[in-house]
C-alpha cells in the first residue's frame, strides 16, 4: 500500500516530478513530462505496479526530512538500532533528451544494512520492460523508453525486480543515478551524484533568492513559491495543476481525477502570486504560455490545456490499477477539457490586465485577441455552463460564471481606458452593466440574505467568495457580507469548507469529498475585504497548520481522518495560500483583491 498523501515529498525537474515517501521509496514518476506515462506507479496501486526503494533492511526507529534551505532538494535521514543513514533526492535540471534522477546514501552515524529495490513498470505499471547489464549499470527497455540505474552497487534481478545490499558507515557515500532516455538513443554518459546534488542545490538556492517576499511567513510563501516552479514545464511556461492523477478527493470514493495539466482558472492568482514575489520572467512565462493557448477562435477556448498547450486530453480509465486504498477509477486524460465554462474568458482578461498592469508588455495581437474574447462573452454571457467546479450533470446558470463574465468586460473596458486601446468600449460597458444586474437580480436570495450557487437555486457555493475579490461588490456590502456568513454557516466542516454540497448537487456524481482548501482561503481573504481581519488571520494559522513537515498541501483535507486528500501537491492551494498571506501582510507591493478590478 502507498503512504499518506502527507507523508511523500516532491522532487523535480520543471519537466516533470517525482513522489517520495518516508520510507525512502520513490512511488510515482512520469517521464519525461509531467503528463507521460508513468514508470513508477505504486502511488496508485502496489509495488509491483512501479517503485525505487532505499532504505535500511532493519526497522526504522525514526524518520526526520527536510529540504535544503530554499531548494528541492531533499534529505530524509533514517535512524536504526545500529545507526543513522541520509538519503539525498533530487532531480537535476534537465538537459533536451534526458530525465534524471540522482540519489546519494551518507553514512552519518555507525553503520546501517541498506537495500535497494528498483521495479520499472511502464505505461502506468502496465509495461515489464526488457532488463539487461550495460557498462557500469542496468538498463530496462520496453518501446520508446529506456532507463538506466548506475552505482557502484552490484545488483542482481529476482521476480522482475533488480536489487542490491550494501551496508553504510559513518562517512561513506554511496552513489545511484537513474537516466531516462529515448529507447532508439544512445543512453547518456555517466555523472558525478555528488557534484550535480551541489549543482542542483545551488540553482534552486539562486532561484529561491530572488524572492521578494517578506513577513510573517516567508518561509511558508518561499516553500509554496519553489513548488510552484517545480510544477513549472519550463519549456513553455506551463504550470499544472499537480503532478498526479487520481489522488481521490475521498479516501474509496470515485472523485479521482487527472491533473497534470495547465487551468485557465488558475491565470490571475498564479500571476499575482508571481508578480508580487519578484518574479517577472516566471511572470511573463505565464502570460506567453495563456496567449498561445487560448489563440485561435474565442468559441474553442478550453478551461484546461497540456503543459505545451496541447488541446486534446482524452480521458480514459487505466483498470489494471487498483487505485490509492481501492479508489477507483484511475484515470488519465480529463474530459472536463471539453466543457463550456464561463468563468475562463474573465481570468484570462483579469490575468492580463494584471500583466499590463505590473510592466508586462502584449503587442497588438494580444489586444486584438483579447477583444475576440470579450466579443465571445458578450454573445454566450447568457447561456449555461458546467461551472467552475466542472460539474459532470446538467449545465445551468452558475452565479460565479457570470460574475467572471462581468470580470472579462470590466478588465476589458480599464484596459481600454488606462492603455489608450480601441474597443467597443461603450457597448462593453452596457453589457457589463446588464450582467451585473441579472446577477443581484436572479442570483441572489433575498430570504436568506445569500448569493447562491446558480439561478433559482437554494444551494451555495463557496466560489461566491470570490465576489469582492475580483470587484464585483465590495467586501462591506451587505449581500457579500451575508453570503460570506452563509457559506461559512452552510458549508463549514471543523472550520474549514467544501466548494459545495455534493448532497445536494446534480453533479452527475456520488456524494462525498473532502474540505477544498482554496476555498478555505478564499474565506481568509472575503473575511480581511469584509473588515474581519482577526477572524481571517486565525483561519489562516490554522489552515497553514494544516501543510506536512515540508510545507506541501494537496488540493482537499479530510477534517475527520485528519489526512490531505486529493492530488498533491496541489498548484491551486500554493498559490491560494501565498495570495491570502500577501494580503494579509499588507505588503505594499501587493495590491489588495479588491482593488484588482480597479487598476
Amino acid at each position: 500500500m502507498a503512504s499518506r498523501i502527507e507523508d511523500y515529498a516532491l522532487i523535480g525537474d520543471t519537466r516533470t516530478a517525482a513522489l517520495v515517501g518516508r520510507d525512502g521509496s520513490i512511488d510515482w514518476l512520469c517521464v519525461p513530462r509531467f503528463d507521460s506515462g508513468a514508470c513508477f506507479a505504486a502511488l496508485l496501486g502496489e509495488p509491483r505496479h512501479g517503485r525505487w526503494q532505499l532504505a535500511p533492511r532493519d526497522d526504522v526507529v525514526s524518520v526526520r526530512r527536510r529540504y535544503r534551505d530554499g531548494t528541492l532538494v531533499l534529505e530524509t535521514e533514517l535512524e536504526t538500532a545500529t545507526g543513522v543513514v541520509r538519503v539525498i533526492d533530487c532531480m537535476p535540471l534537465p538537459d533536451d533528451t534526458t530525465t534524471e534522477v540522482a540519489r546519494l546514501v551518507e553514512g552519518v552515524r555507525g553503520e546501517v544494512a541498506m537495500a535497494m529495490e528498483l521495479i520499472v513498470r511502464f505505461d502506468y505499471g502496465r509495461v515489464v520492460p526488457w532488463v539487461r547489464r550495460l557498462d557500469g549499470g542496468v538498463s530496462a527497455t520496453a518501446g520508446p523508453d529506456a532507463l538506466l540505474l548506475r552505482s557502484p552497487v552490484p545488483t542482481r534481478g529476482a521476480d522482475l525486480t533488480t536489487r542490491a545490499d550494501f551496508t553504510v558507515r559513518a562517512g561513506d557515500a554511496v552513489p545511484f543515478l537513474l537516466s531516462w532516455y529515448p529507447s532508439a538513443q544512445r543512453p547518456p554518459g555517466p555523472l558525478d551524484v555528488a557534484r550535480t546534488i551541489a549543482e542542483t542545490e545551488r540553482w534552486w538556492a539562486d532561484w529561491s533568492q530572488r524572492c521578494t517576499v517578506g513577513g510573517d511567513w516567508q518561509a511558508l510563501v518561499k516553500r509554496s513559491l519553489v513548488t510552484l516552479k517545480a510544477l513549472t514545464y519550463g519549456p513553455t511556461g506551463g504550470i499544472v495543476a499537480a503532478p498526479t492523477t487520481s489522488l481521490p478527493e475521498q479516501i474509496g470514493g470515485v472523485r479521482n481525477w487527472d491533473y497534470r495539466y495547465c487551468w485557465l482558472r488558475d491565470a490571475t492568482l498564479t500571476l499575482l502570486a508571481l508578480i508580487h514575489a519578484g518574479y517577472l520572467n516566471e511572470a511573463a512565462a505565464w502570460r506567453d504560455w495563456l496567449l498561445r493557448s487560448v489563440a485561435g477562435r474565442p468559441a474553442d477556448t478550453q478551461i484546461m490545456y497540456g503543459p505545451a498547450g496541447e488541446r486534446r486530453l482524452t480521458e480514459l480509465e487505466l483498470d489494471w490499477l487498483p487505485g490509492y486504498e481501492g479508489s477507483t477509477p484511475v484515470r488519465v486524460g480529463n474530459a472536463a477539457s471539453e466543457q463550456f465554462q464561463l468563468d475562463v474568458y474573465g481570468e484570462v482578461m483579469d490575468a492580463l490586465l494584471q500583466a499590463r498592469r505590473a510592466g508586462l508588455d502584449l503587442d497588438a495581437n494580444a489586444w486584438r485577441l483579447q477583444v475576440a474574447l470579450v466579443g465571445h462573452v458578450e454573445r454566450a454571457w447568457r447561456d449555461p455552463d458546467e461551472g467552475i467546479w466542472e460539474v459532470r450533470g446538467p449545465r445551468r446558470h452558475f452565479v460565479h460564471s457570470k460574475v467572471m463574465a462581468w470580470v472579462a468586460l470590466d478588465r476589458a473596458i480599464k484596459t481600454a481606458e488606462r492603455y489608450g486601446l480601441d474597443g467597443p468600449v461603450q457597448r462593453w460597458r452596457a453589457a457589463r452593466d446588464e450582467i451585473h444586474a441579472e446577477v443581484c437580480d436572479r442570483g441572489f436570495d433575498r430570504d436568506r440574505g445569500t448569493f447562491t450557487q446558480s439561478y433559482g437555486s437554494r444551494a451555495l457555493d463557496a466560489a461566491l467568495l470570490l465576489m469582492p475579490a475580483v470587484g464585483f461588490l465590495a467586501g462591506t456590502d451587505e449581500r457579500v457580507v451575508g453570503t460570506i456568513d452563509a457559506v461559512e454557516r452552510e458549508l463549514s466542516h471543523d472550520g474549514f469548507l467544501l466548494r459545495y454540497s455534493t448532497e445536494e448537487a446534480d453533479d452527475g456524481l456520488p456524494p462525498g469529498e473532502g474540505a477544498f482548501l482554496p476555498c478555505s482561503f478564499w474565506l481568509v481573504d472575503a473575511l480581511v475585504l469584509s473588515g474581519r481581519r482577526d477572524r481571517a488571520l486565525a483561519l489562516f494559522e490554522r489552515l497553514s497548520s494544516l501543510t506536512n513537515d515540508l510545507g506541501l498541501l494537496s488540493e482537499e483535507y479530510d477534517p475527520v481522518a485528519r489526512r490531505q486528500v486529493g492530488n498533491f501537491p496541489q498548484a491551486f492551494s500554493h498559490l491560494a495560500l501565498v495570495n491570502s498571506a500577501l494580503l494579509l501582510s499588507r505588503d505594499e507591493r501587493a495590491a489588495p483583491a479588491d482593488e484588482r478590478a480597479n487598476v
